[in-house]
């Protein structure tokens, strides 16, 4: 059983996968008719499913008051790059404290046996 902090950084990991699909999916759709920009409202997601003991698949929302081209999508590919390098630097540090928070429980479960 996971301890509350580890439980949180889980599902902020699970979000982060979520948005990274939706971010290469926009991406692969750059020139798609029509296509039009998706991605999680992150703050709301993530609080969403802190609350709650099962975490529900976060929803897509299609992005607001982007340039819509002349064919209808609205796909930024500088946007998107942004978003896929932020999403690796929350990745990285999120796995950073998982990492942290096992060589706390590993450390604890080693004093244990030995005191």
């Amino acid at each position: 059983m996971l301890d509350p902090v580890a439980l949180h950084i889980e599902r902020y990991m699970d979000l982060l996968s979520a948005r990274q699909k939706l971010v290469a999916a926009n991406i692969a759709n750059a020139d798609t008719p029509g296509y039009k920009t998706r991605d999680l409202d992150f703050q709301a997601e993530f609080q969403s499913a802190t609350a709650q003991i099962s975490s529900a698949s976060p929803v897509a929302v299609e992005v607001p008051g982007l340039k819509v081209k002349n064919d209808g999508n609205n796909v930024s590919v500088d946007r998107e790059a942004r978003l896929l390098a932020e999403n690796a630097l929350r990745f990285h540090m999120a796995s950073e404290l998982m990492r942290s928070e096992l060589r706390m429980v590993r450390s604890a479960v080693t004093e244990g046996k030995n005191g």
